[in-house]
């Protein structure tokens, strides 16, 4: 070896005995990594093909739409800018389609997030008989078409349905009254319904959870005398809490996509008493006289960024959990 020189690494390639500059694999391209495995690409054609056309390219031209006056009957729309969200801001439908989406989601989701990690924390006790039946019995309504259940629940809720009778007999009204065809009660019981059709599947996200709290802590709690509640406080809330975050804002999401219940037990009604902003899009676009498709992606497109928000928050949320956490 000669002083003040210096020498690159040489190996063997495997199988070829010719040496290899650098002392290691090289890294491979694209383009090459393509060529080696093009077959891969190949089956994930038609998944891309399909999301881009039902997808990607409906999101984008809603943007564009947007912009435009475009009644359905024409073959394109004339542009005018920012012309529908100054018109969007200034319609009380809309308002109040967004006002009861926003109450929809503040009611909706504590309800279903805590009844939910209260069924999960009695189902996920071992002394608690025939977990098993009642976790698939309350799971049930999740795989049930939300039309379904919203046209059935017409009929039991109805003036003359089972639920107005119990009522009537228990003295609880003096009355029957269609909870769906109220203005007082229209939202509220849609509310109800909703929580009731999901609550299986939050309860699952809980379940899944409360697996990964060690068992080791409760054992330990139980033999410091500490009662349930304490350890539900002192223990199992605090290391829930990253999962709190993430079940919280998916229900959110879930809130806002609630078209085939509302359509099919209200219809938005009465009086648009409980038409949410996903139906205020569909009426505009499809049930006007004259279907106003700019105007409606207009709203379609705030509706989106509503959507961006909450994702945003749901990725600080997380971020600021995990920093707090040791």
């Amino acid at each position: 070896m000669t002083v003040g020189t210096t020498t690159t690494p040489r190996t063997a390639e495997a199988g070829t005995g010719r040496p290899v500059v650098g002392g290691g694999p090289r890294r491979q391209t694209w383009w090459g990594r393509l060529r080696q495995s093009w077959w891969i690409y190949l089956f994930l054609l038609p998944t891309a093909l399909g999301y881009g056309a039902y997808t990607v390219y409906p999101l984008v031209a809603s943007w564009w739409y947007a912009f435009l006056d475009w009644p359905g009957f024409a073959l394109r729309g004339t542009f005018i800018g920012l012309g529908n969200f100054e018109r969007l801001l200034a319609d009380d439908l809309f308002w109040s389609a967004f006002r009861n989406s926003l109450v929809f989601m503040i009611i909706g989701v504590p309800l279903r997030v805590g009844g939910a990690l209260l069924l999960a924390l009695v189902l996920n006790s071992r002394r608690t008989p025939f977990r098993g039946f009642f976790r698939t019995l309350i799971f049930l309504p999740v795989v049930t078409t939300g039309a379904i259940i919203g046209v059935v629940f017409t009929l039991i809720l109805d003036a003359g349905g089972p639920v107005n009778l119990a009522l009537v007999r228990m003295a609880l009204l003096e009355s029957p009254v269609n909870f769906a065809a109220n203005s007082e009660t229209s939202l509220i019981t849609v509310v109800v319904v909703w929580v009731w059709k999901w609550l299986g599947i939050t309860m699952i996200y809980w379940l899944a959870a409360l697996q990964t709290i060690p068992p080791e802590l409760g054992e330990a709690a139980r033999v410091d005398r500490a009662g349930p509640v304490r350890e539900f406080w002192h223990i199992t809330l605090p290391l829930l809490r990253p999962f709190l975050v993430i079940i919280t804002l998916i229900d959110i999401i879930g809130a806002l996509n609630v078209f085939d219940l509302v359509t099919t037990l209200t219809g938005g009604g009465p009086a648009y008493s409980s038409e949410v902003i996903e139906l205020f899009i569909y009426r505009t676009a499809y049930e006007a006289t004259v279907p106003q498709l700019g105007y409606a992606s207009a709203a379609a497109v705030l509706f989106g960024l509503l959507t961006v928000i909450l994702a945003v928050a749901q990725a600080a949320g997380i971020r600021a959990v995990r920093r707090r956490q040791p």
